[in-house]
């Protein structure tokens, strides 16, 4: 699995949702499956068949979350340099073609969220951005078709 980039609330909320999974949901599941065992004949029993899909599904999820922490790369602000965008920075730049100044946080797809301003690296524009120096100009292919974008501020 490639890395995963996370900020350090990022780490702390999945080992949380990773605690929560493993001892809330996993006996909450277990005990469902019990009750419709009682049920009687499994082959034709509705409830034990969604309960154990259930089950199937909360696994998968841990699996993924014990994946992503395993290789989890945390992004040190502290760290960050201002010269050229990279993972973890803020950057200001200008929409040419909707005449606007946007900020975006750049960090792993794990956090992502648009509407807050945090895109992820493997984005379009975050792929483009990613390398880029205040003052540079790039065309961006976007679902929407392209977009031209310059750099105004990096911050870290």
């Amino acid at each position: 699995m490639p890395a995963t980039f996370l900020t350090p609330e990022g780490k702390k909320q999945l080992e949380e949702k990773l605690e929560y999974y493993k001892t809330v949901r996993r006996p909450e599941i277990s005990a469902k499956i019990g009750i419709a065992r009682e049920y009687g004949d499994l082959s034709e029993n509705a409830e034990y068949d969604a309960a154990k899909e259930e089950q199937a599904q909360l696994e998968a999820e841990i699996l993924e979350i014990e994946d992503k922490l395993r290789n989890a790369v945390i992004i040190n602000k502290s760290k960050l340099s201002t010269d050229k965008v990279s993972i973890g920075c803020t950057v200001k730049i200008y929409d040419v073609d909707f005449d606007e100044e946007v900020e975006y946080q750049i960090i792993g797809s794990t956090e992502s969220n648009p509407l807050k301003g945090l895109i992820s690296n493997e984005s379009p524009v975050g792929r483009a951005l990613i390398g880029k120096k205040v003052g540079d100009t790039v065309v961006v292919e976007t679902p929407a078709g392209p977009s031209t974008i310059k750099v105004l501020e990096i911050k870290a």
